[in-house]
Order: structure tokens, then C-alpha cells, then sequence
């Protein structure tokens, strides 16, 4: 594994080539836009999303996808709900069957409810698949703030050699079999993120606040275990540890967005003024699509739905979760 590409040059993406670059491995870095590209490559910044870290030598950026092909290890970071499309037309290359593909995108698909590997699986049965996630905010990751992640690859081999090549001394990875419960951790925190937001623009306060992550956390665990994945993973990085700093940092696009529509301001009027895509909106439909097929309640989610597609008040939601019948901790 001694060749990188990264497909995605979002934020995340270019956080994480600039992590693996600075560890001098080659990295190709594709980016959709090409004039992004072209900025990237003249100005070795990407100003918009990392404004001030510079991208090292060892990145090289392209707009072409056939650049990639020589990597030996390739990370999908593309918007989740563009997965597909970037898969499909990454399949159309037909890239080697050894080439390790590791998706780093936060996200449910839509519709069939699939993970982000799974979508991967669809078009690259033979490749070996791995995802990462954990509490990591691209803005940290590339300024070197001590991180801490977690690897899911179902082979051992595979996720330890991933394992070498991410650690260093401010990013530091574990490992891990449950890639559902990986995935499903770090795609479901997104929602109650904007939840925690909501809560902090109506200025409820941290008793409120506190009370509304806890109970996230256990609607994360009751879906996230129903959808596959395992309990201890939701108490680990991908689950808790993700659900802590989305929910609380200033970083996070899903917790600034709620935070505005608790203020009053609508989703449209917000969304078009972000430069990247808030995950936990998209997410918020497809969970809530898994949770009604297999009947788990969602109380949390159901809120946070019906505030970004119904156009409830976020005061009104609010207190809708406060007026539930009282019911034991445990439920």
C-alpha cells in the first residue's frame, strides 16, 4: 500500500490526502470541479474549506479519474448522495480487483437504505472494502489536533496494513470487524447533531442539551443495532465519540444548521448559503425510511425530520419530545 487516491476533494477529502502526503506517500487527489483542481493545483490551498494549509508536495491533484487507477489503496470521499453516480462511473474504468477501497462518506442512501460500502459493494464485488470514521472535523485533522479514529474491514489483514498507514503522531486508528455498526455510528449522528443545534438556536441550555444527546445516543444505539451493527461500537468512536463532537463543536455544518433553524431561518435560505452539503439532512429522510420499515421508534429523528421537510417549528418539535409519556430509561 504504498500508492494513495483520494476521490473527493471536499474538505474531508483534502484533509485526508494532506494527512497521508505529510506522511510522504504519493497521493492523487480527484477532484468533480475542475477549476478547483486548476486553484488547487497553482495555489496548493484549498482555500474555500482549509483556508491557510498547504497541500504537500506529495499530492498531486487531477481532474481526471483514470489518474487514480495506479493507487493501491483508494478512498470514496465524495457527498453520500453522490456515491453512486462517483461509483459507477469510477466502475467504468475497471479498476484493478486488488485495489483496496476504503469509504470515509458519512451517509444512508436513500431509498434502498444502504450503507455507504454497501453502495460500493454493488459495483466492486472483488475489491476488498474498508470505511472509516470517528470524531474527526476535517478543519483538525489537517492541523494536526490530536485525532483519534476507527478502521471496520471485515479481514483482518487488510484493516491492519490501513491501520499503518493512518497512524501517525496526531492521528492515531484502532481497528475493527463491524463495519455496519462503523458506518451506521458515524451516518446517524449527523441528524441528531442538527437536533443539538436546534436546541442551542432556541437557547435551551445545557441541561436540555445534555438531555437531548443522551437520549440520541440511545436512539442511535436501538436503530443502529436493528440495522446491523453492533452495541459496543455505538459506545466506541464511531458512535458516542462522533455523536459528542458533532454535537457540540463549532465545526460541525449539521449542528450550525440546526442551531439556524432553531433562530427561525428555513432550510432552503440555509442550505443555499453553505458551500458543503449539511449530511445530516439527506440522512435524516433515509433513517427515518429504515426505522419505519422495521418499526423502531425514533422519537429524535422523527423531530428532526418533520423540522427540515414539514416545515415544523423547531420550538413546536422541541417540545414535542419533551411532552412523550414518561417511560423507563432503559426504552
Amino acid at each position: 500500500m504504498k500508492k494513495i487516491a483520494v476521490i473527493g476533494a471536499g474538505g474531508w477529502g483534502t484533509a485526508l490526502a494532506i494527512l497521508l502526503g505529510e506522511s510522504g506517500l504519493p497521493v492523487t487527489l480527484w477532484g468533480y470541479d475542475k477549476d478547483q483542481v486548476e486553484a488547487l493545483k497553482s495555489t496548493r490551498e484549498n482555500r474555500l474549506l482549509l483556508p491557510g494549509v498547504t497541500l504537500p508536495e506529495s499530492i498531486r491533484p487531477t481532474h481526471e479519474m483514470g489518474d487514480t487507477l495506479d493507487a493501491d489503496v483508494i478512498l470514496f470521499v465524495p457527498p453520500s448522495k453522490a456515491m453512486r453516480s462517483v461509483a459507477k462511473n469510477f466502475a467504468a474504468l475497471n479498476p484493478p480487483k486488488s485495489t483496496v477501497l476504503l469509504s470515509c462518506t458519512k451517509g444512508i442512501e436513500q431509498g434502498s437504505g444502504r450503507r455507504m460500502s454497501q453502495v460500493l459493494g454493488e459495483f466492486f464485488p472483488g475489491n476488498p472494502l474498508a470505511v472509516l470514521s470517528g470524531p474527526s472535523h476535517a478543519e483538525e485533522v489537517a492541523r494536526k489536533a490530536p485525532t483519534a479514529v476507527v478502521i471496520g474491514c471485515r479481514d483482518h489483514n487488510i484493516a491492519a496494513k490501513l491501520q499503518r498507514i493512518f497512524s501517525t503522531n496526531s492521528f492515531r486508528t484502532y481497528t475493527s470487524t463491524d463495519v455496519a455498526g462503523i458506518e451506521l455510528g458515524g451516518a446517524l449522528k449527523n441528524i441528531f447533531a442538527i437536533g443539538a443545534g436546534v436546541s442551542d438556536g432556541i437557547g435551551l441550555g445545557d441541561n436540555s442539551k445534555a438531555a437531548l444527546v443522551t437520549r440520541s445516543l440511545a436512539e442511535l444505539i436501538r436503530l443502529g443495532v436493528a440495522l446491523g451493527g453492533r452495541r459496543e461500537t455505538f459506545q466506541g468512536l464511531s458512535g458516542i465519540g462522533d455523536l459528542m463532537v458533532t454535537c457540540f463543536s463549532r465545526h460541525s455544518r449539521n449542528r450550525g444548521l440546526g442551531e439556524r433553524l432553531g433562530k427561525g431561518e428555513s432550510l432552503e435560505a440555509i442550505s443555499a448559503s453553505m458551500v458543503m452539503i449539511a449530511e445530516g439532512v439527506p440522512t435524516a429522510l433515509s433513517a427515518r425510511e429504515c426505522a419505519q420499515k422495521l418499526g423502531i421508534a425514533t422519537p429524535v429523528i422523527d423531530e428532526v425530520y418533520a423540522t427540515l421537510y414539514e416545515k415544523k417549528p423547531a420550538h413546536v418539535a422541541m417540545k414535542a419530545l419533551l411532552g412523550r409519556e414518561p417511560r423507563p430509561e432503559e426504552d
